[in-house]
């Protein structure tokens, strides 16, 4: 029986108006026990400021959330952090810079205990630099446009475009739709697992790219053409 709990790729301007049809499902997920916002792609931008934005925010939808450390690899390779993850009921990475999470995250106790809590039926969810860690592989920065790199996972084959809407649709990601399915995600809107299906949710557009062909959905509609995730 498939236990898991919804998997959340948002495409940025999190913990704002907007977001909350999204949200609301992570929220009603969560239940009880600990619910932990992680500030990892923040690390080098005031990652106090993105932990208090996120209590705030969840704070209004009725949830509280704290910071599960994850700043640093030492502190992933906690076990002590690894077991209040193992508890969790609810983790949402922030944007921020997209190569800091596969390398302080992947690979580690903390990640194990959380992808275990989410097959366990805990909420996940990641914005923009949280969203593209989430897929197989990441966009870096390159000299030439976005280079392509190791992500944490968890979706197979894919790779997020955040910030669609705004600048990510402008992105030169090169020849990555060989062999890869690319998931262009609008601001405030997400690509949500949920009930065995991928949903669109949020204010937005959620855009599919597959060997060369494009494909576009909108709030409630049911998501084809991106693989489910690792469960």
């Amino acid at each position: 029986m498939n236990r898991c709990g919804p998997l959340a790729l948002v495409g940025g301007d999190e913990f704002r108006s907007g977001n909350e049809p999204q949200d609301r499902v992570l929220v009603e997920a969560a239940r009880e026990g600990p619910a932990f916002v992680l500030a990892t792609a923040a690390a080098e931008q005031r990652p106090d400021l993105a932990v208090r934005h996120a209590v705030e925010w969840f704070e209004g939808l009725g949830l509280e959330v704290e910071e599960l450390p994850a700043t640093s690899r030492g502190l992933t390779d906690d076990p002590g952090i690894a077991d209040r993850a193992r508890a969790g009921r609810f983790f949402y990475l922030v944007g921020g810079n997209p190569g800091l999470i596969p390398r302080i995250l992947g690979g580690t106790p903390v990640w194990d205990a959380m992808v275990e809590a989410w097959r366990g039926g805990a909420a996940l969810a990641g914005s923009s630099a949280g969203a593209m860690a989430l897929c197989d592989r990441t966009f870096l920065p390159g000299s030439g446009g976005w280079d392509l790199s190791a992500g944490l996972g968890l979706v197979p084959d894919a790779a997020v475009v955040p910030h669609f809407d705004t600048f990510g649709a402008s992105w030169d990601t090169g020849d990555a739709e060989g062999g890869l399915t690319l998931l262009g995600l609008d601001e405030r809107t997400a690509a949500v697992w949920h009930g065995g299906v991928w949903l669109s949710m949020g204010e937005g557009t959620v855009q599919v790219v597959s060997s060369g062909d494009g494909s576009a959905f909108r709030a409630g509609d049911t998501i084809e053409g991106l693989p489910q995730p690792r469960i």
